[in-house]
């Protein structure tokens, strides 16, 4: 164990391998080796300009029905089109499922894409957030070998107020809710990966209560209720204040050891992470972006007085803040009941009875609320999950798995409301035209961040890797 805090002196030749190899646990060193380190330090940073200022996301977790959702199929047979009907859009010829008449009334703001696929069979949002679809789809947990997510490119770059966290996970990290199944589970998506975790995003916590009980163990139809709360020296259980003080005098004492062997000033900004770290934990700035109960209650309503709802209007309060990038991920909370799209059961009546009328009233909320605050031409969000399901619905109702073809919703940002890209079959399975990758949907992303898609970073061996991971922006869609 390494020895700290005047227990044992440091051996005559240093810090040992081994003590270093478990520092390198602490968030500060996540992922990273000292000519890294000193690379990350010493790298220009660049405040990249375009007409998006912050992006949000809603992860649909679980991998939402691209057929009883945005490419409805009313002809093909009932196997398939399932138990909905189809509604007209703001956008003459384009129609959507009949549970989503809000969405529906502002079509005309949004761009769809019908045509995402790839062959990451998994629940991680990996290649939602970062692009790449490469990934051990059986992962539970980050790899340090993972790609930058958009929220640590952004941070990378120097983006966003010093005052405020570079991006924001909520309600939870994804995977929180399942842990009480699935110990140390993590889902792969929302960190920092061979970047480091000092680019990890800053993860609410959260606490849900249910509207009632839930009618069948995972496919339940119960709404998770509370809002998310900010962790903070004096709400992480696991990190006291004497722990943060304790990571502290490791720090120095590593910047001691460093000094020793080095007397480049970019060791001396290490400690800026650990000391903004501290900053953000206690910002009062960020606390007060977590009080929605500075909003009007009609607006409340609006988004909806649920777990989710509350997270994307306080998803709005840090945009105004100039935070960049925010992600809202919906949680399967087991086994108290689930919201989730993995809908391998009781699809329709998941959808029906909260998935679609949560969606139904905080997209349009927020996107309205963006606009009337002027704030949407600046602000992407972005709407997906991580697979689409099977067109033919299974023996209970549900569907399953099905990567090869989903939806992306985008709207805001320089984005073409209205637009319609890519076809698919006569049944929904397939692309016929414009098939887009995630690559391709994040290189969108950057392309309205200012972000160059082909920007090179370093991996964990030193290999340049570029951000989209070969992903090209859908210019169709850039308006």
């Amino acid at each position: 164990m390494l020895s700290i805090l005047g227990q044992a002196g440091l051996p005559k030749d240093g810090l040992r391998r081994r003590e270093l190899m478990q520092v390198g646990g602490l968030s500060l060193f996540g992922g990273m080796h000292l000519p890294r380190l000193l690379h990350a330090a010493e790298a220009s940073r660049t405040h990249p300009k375009g007409p998006a200022k912050s992006v949000i996301l809603f992860n649909l977790l679980g991998g939402p029905s691209q057929l009883d959702m945005f490419d409805m199929k009313p002809n093909a047979p009932l196997e398939i089109r399932g138990e909905f009907s189809p509604i007209a859009t703001s956008v003459p010829g384009v129609h959507i499922c009949e549970h989503m008449p809000n969405v529906a009334r502002i079509m005309h703001k949004i761009a769809l894409i019908r045509t995402v696929t790839h062959n990451y069979n998994s629940h991680n949002p990996l290649p939602v957030m970062t692009g790449w679809a490469g990934g051990n789809p059986a992962a539970l947990v980050p790899d340090p070998k993972d790609p930058p997510d958009i929220g640590a490119i952004c941070q990378y770059l120097g983006m966003g107020p010093k005052d405020l966290p570079g991006a924001v996970c909520m309600p939870c990290y994804p995977g929180w809710g399942e842990s009480s199944m699935y110990p140390g589970i993590r889902r792969p998506g929302p960190y920092g990966g061979f970047l480091g975790s000092q680019y990890d995003p800053l993860f609410a916590l959260c606490n849900p209560t249910f509207d009632k009980e839930p009618d069948r163990k995972y496919y339940g139809t119960v709404r998770p209720l509370g809002v998310p709360t900010m962790p903070g020296c004096d709400s992480l259980p696991e990190m006291t204040v004497h722990r943060l003080d304790r990571r502290r005098s490791v720090l120095e004492q590593l910047d001691r050891e460093f000094d020793r062997v080095s007397s480049s000033k970019a060791i001396d900004r290490l400690d800026k992470f650990q000391e903004r770290a501290f900053s953000l934990l206690c910002s009062s700035e960020t606390r007060d972006a977590f009080d929605v109960s500075q909003e009007p209650a009609e607006l409340r309503d609006r988004y909806g007085r649920n777990l989710f709802g509350s997270s994307m209007l306080i998803a709005r309060r840090l945009v105004e803040r100039g935070v960049p990038f925010i992600s809202v991920h919906a949680e399967n909370f087991l086994p108290n009941g689930s919201f989730t799209y993995d809908m391998h059961e009781n699809n329709f009546g998941m959808l029906k009875g909260n998935n679609l009328p949560v969606l139904d009233m905080c997209l349009p909320a927020l996107i309205q609320d963006l606009e009337s605050r002027g704030r949407l031409d600046s602000t992407l969000i972005f709407v997906m999950g991580e697979m689409g399901r099977s067109p033919k619905i299974n023996a209970l109702a549900g569907r399953d798995h099905w990567p090869q073809c989903t939806f992306c919703v985008m709207a805001g940002g320089g984005i073409r409301g209205g637009a319609v890209y890519g076809t698919t079959d006569a049944i929904a399975g397939y692309p016929t035209s414009n098939p887009v990758s995630p690559g391709d949907i994040v290189a969108t992303i950057y392309q309205q961040l200012g972000i160059d898609p082909h920007l090179m970073v370093s991996d964990i061996s030193g290999r340049p890797m570029p951000i989209a991971h070969g992903g090209e922006p859908i210019r169709e869609l850039i308006s």
